[in-house]
């Protein structure tokens, strides 16, 4: 199967308030229509993430790295009639991402290690994670869960995300399980600005953002996610990464 060529959008993310967030799309609204595959209140969006053994992903972004890449399997409202396998590449601010849909059997083969399936599979997509399952250990490291409201413009293929809610789902890797427990992964009464194009941004857009005072930030749901879910498992190991003391029902455990 011909691989298409790669085009690398721009990506830039802010950090805004709820009540920042609902002013913009206000303003917005005249410019962008909402996606749509959304209502205005949003839809949910939960992704598991794949890390290697070595856990490349989570430390490259932590370091800075300019040019690195995450694998991940996504769903919509914990439905498995869309399921994507999907690598997001980075390289600066730029963003490719690229997907393969997968069913619900072929998903549950990989959560049972039988990677076989891939190779039989057209895109190259497939094959590559594959080689990164059996020669890097990939495996399953955290649920991603939020909810995105998504405005578009077709001009510069642009698209503006506002990812409310962001939370870590704990207690097993079952994507279709709603009733997963949740560890919020974000400070309170505050959500992420995402803003895509791929061409150009129409200058009446640029000019409503950023939100004031704003700036770009680094901000990784991965990340924040797997920092909120392995605290829990870190603790529970009876390993300790700050040496600080949690209390919880009267029993004392070092976080």
């Amino acid at each position: 199967m011909a691989e298409k060529k790669r085009i690398f959008r721009n990506e830039w993310k802010f950090i805004i308030s709820k009540s920042e967030g609902e002013l913009l799309r206000r303003r917005l609204s005249p410019f962008l229509s909402l996606d749509a595959h959304s209502d205005e209140g949003g839809y949910e969006v939960r992704s598991l993430y794949f890390d290697d053994y070595k856990n490349t992903a989570y430390v490259q972004k932590l370091m800075g790295v300019y040019k690195r890449q995450k694998w991940r399997v996504r769903i919509y409202n914990y439905s498995d009639k869309e399921i994507t396998l999907e690598r997001k590449i980075k390289e600066g601010s730029y963003v490719y991402k690229e997907s393969a849909d997968i069913t619900r059997e072929e998903f549950e083969k990989i959560m049972d290690g039988e990677f076989g399936f891939l190779l039989k599979r057209e895109e190259n997509l497939c094959r590559e994670f594959y080689l990164e399952c059996v020669s890097s250990l990939m495996r399953p490291k955290v649920i991603v869960d939020y909810n995105r409201i998504p405005l578009i413009h077709d001009e510069g293929t642009v698209r503006i995300t506002f990812d409310r809610d962001i939370a870590a789902a704990v207690g097993g890797f079952d994507i279709f399980d709603p009733e997963l427990p949740k560890l919020t992964a974000i400070e309170p009464g505050v959500e992420i600005l995402e803003v895509k194009y791929t061409e150009f941004l129409p200058e009446i857009i640029r000019k409503l953002l950023p939100a004031a005072g704003q700036e770009f930030v680094a901000f990784s749901k991965y990340v924040s996610c797997y920092d909120a879910a392995h605290q829990i498992t870190d603790v529970t190991a009876g390993i300790s990464k700050t040496g600080m003391i949690f209390r919880n029902r009267g029993m004392e455990l070092f976080i």
